[in-house]
């Protein structure tokens, strides 16, 4: 007799073929080299070519507020629905807002 366990999860980029592909997939430096003070609003853009500070999925598009800094990454408070979420993530997957 066999045994049904639970289907496999799709992971962490899973089910993101047209959410995180990108068409050019080339890094300057000056996109890892970017600075961003305490307090700027960002929007978090996740490029696909970059896999260090690599966020969740669920985040892709949302925009918050820089929070801190740890290292070469950033941390960024989002409001997702009625929840405050903290992330940490490196500068080429943030985009600054005005």
């Amino acid at each position: 007799m066999k045994i049904q366990g639970s289907p496999r999860k799709p992971g962490k980029r899973g089910k993101t073929r047209y959410k995180i592909s990108k068409r050019d997939t080339k890094v300057s430096v000056s996109d890892i080299m970017k600075t961003f003070e305490i307090g700027d609003t960002v929007q978090v853009v996740i490029d696909a070519s970059y896999h260090a500070g690599f966020p969740h999925k669920n985040f892709h598009g949302l925009s918050g507020k820089i929070v801190g800094k740890r290292g070469e990454a950033y941390e960024v408070d989002l409001k997702v629905g009625k929840k405050m979420n903290s992330i940490v993530t490196n500068a080429v997957h943030l985009k600054k807002l005005n």
